[in-house]
């Protein structure tokens, strides 16, 4: 009897304790439902929280979720391959010059990109960047474009590209094989000597069923427009190219702090035409000094490559800065010499860029500062030229309802969609946990009643 008694009670705490584990267990099951997969990416960022290894988080760079790390070679033997449609980690020393390769088909143009991040109080001169290439078997370059950090000298991300197109006009880079994407860090030797970070992107277009003409746009609307006016919408912007906000024709807001990147996406259709304009407000309280290149904004079309940019100083009252118009979105715009209209080649997410200098707390504090985005996308949107077949990744040229939606709402889509996730798995959770507890409970009064 004694033995059966310190059995049961042994065998009652160990029901409770495995009943306490499987409570445990299902309230684990029931957070992991309630977190949504699709939980807006870079909100860590901007939170103003530092990093583990003191990097100021605004500043940091949210880099594409699934992002495969990928060294660059010293010479083009040892290259890696970069495929197509996926995005990549990688980092560049101070003064070298590093290989990725590229395998490509001899129909499609490509285009990659390469955007460097420098630490948060890195020490940079004006002519601090870098330059990426693309480059056949025979060292012929099929591109060769810069970026630079300018006046300012405040770290943030700045991006270049390189293209491999197979346009009449270009005699060289024709057919299929091995490319290289050389990416080089150019400067002075006076720069911080730590390495930066880089994310390296590509894309392919596919060729037209038919030839088009080749004349880019001599008229087109090149009056300087109006911004868009109205009651501006909050919507924080991203802090990184795959984490960008999706926002539409009107005014937005958002806080911006010194060394702050922002970055902002407009779907922009063929025959539509973009034009933007970035408002810092004033500071809070006196300042006497003044910051130069303090406000930057910079436009890139889907494929990352620099269309333009705009800046302006800072004294502590409020500054606009507004882009140059550009034509609406054309592909012949890619037969023109300047960046301004040969960078609106195809329909997509085109990027807004928003930088506050890191010079701006020198003389006017931490912040944060008041901005309004004026955003204005005119026209009606236009079928495409035709694509013998499709781009990769997919839809990257094309303007879908979705881009449509989230842009409306200035971003709110993707979280109402993930608060929506958060309720439905909450609830889908909680029905499962009153399910698994009732089980139990009729089990061990069932095992009480037999023992």
């Amino acid at each position: 009897m004694g033995r059966r008694t310190a059995w049961w009670r042994a065998r009652a705490r160990g029901g409770r304790a495995s009943a306490r584990v499987r409570v445990a267990a299902v309230a684990a099951v029931l957070c992991t439902a309630a977190a949504p997969a699709s939980w807006p990416a870079g909100a860590a960022a901007a939170s103003g929280t530092p990093s583990a290894d003191g990097t100021s988080a605004a500043s940091a760079y949210a880099f594409a979720e699934g992002a495969q790390s990928v060294d660059g070679a010293t010479g083009s033997t040892d290259a890696q391959r970069l495929e197509v449609g996926k995005t990549y980690r990688s980092s560049l020393p101070r003064g070298a010059k590093v290989y990725y390769s590229l395998e490509l088909d001899a129909e499609s143009n490509t285009y990659v990109s390469a955007t460097a991040i420098p630490r948060a109080g890195a020490k940079l001169s004006v002519t601090d960047g870098i330059r990426v290439s693309v480059q056949d078997a025979d060292s012929d370059s099929c591109s060769n474009q810069s970026a630079s950090f300018g006046a300012a000298k405040s770290p943030h991300p700045i991006t270049a590209w390189g293209a491999r197109t197979t346009s009449p006009a270009n005699p060289l880079c024709k057919g299929v094989g091995t490319y290289y994407v050389v990416v080089e860090r150019v400067g002075t030797a006076d720069s911080s000597p730590g390495a930066w970070d880089l994310e390296l992107a590509a894309q392919t277009e596919p060729p037209l069923k038919e030839a088009g003409s080749t004349n880019p746009p001599t008229v087109w609307n090149s009056a300087s427009p109006t911004p868009v006016s109205g009651e501006p919408k909050r919507s924080p912007g991203g802090a990184g190219f795959s984490r960008a906000t999706s926002v539409g024709q009107g005014v937005w807001r958002a806080d911006i702090s010194p060394g702050q990147t922002l970055f902002y996406k407009v779907p922009v259709d063929w025959g539509q035409q973009l034009s933007a304009t970035a408002d810092l407000g004033s500071a809070d309280g006196a300042g006497q000094g003044y910051a130069v290149a303090a406000l930057d904004l910079t436009l890139y079309n889907p494929v990352r490559a620099d269309v333009e940019d705009a800046s302006v100083g800072y004294d502590g009252q409020q500054k606009s800065a507004s882009l140059a118009p550009v034509p609406s979105v054309a592909y012949a715009n890619r037969y023109a010499v300047t960046d301004q209209v040969n960078g609106m080649r195809f329909a997509g997410s085109y990027y807004l860029v928003v930088h506050l200098a890191q010079g701006v707390a020198d003389e006017f504090g931490d912040g944060p500062f008041g901005l309004r985005l004026h955003v204005r996308v005119e026209g009606a949107a236009q079928d495409g030229p035709g694509y013998a077949g499709q781009p990769v990744p997919r839809n990257v040229f094309e303007v879908t309802a979705q881009d449509r939606e989230a842009a409306a709402e200035g971003g709110a889509a993707g979280v109402d969609a993930a608060m929506t996730a958060v309720a439905v798995a909450g609830i889908g959770a909680g029905t499962v946990l009153l399910v698994v507890l009732g089980v139990w409970t009729v089990t061990a009064r069932r095992r009480a009643g037999v023992s």
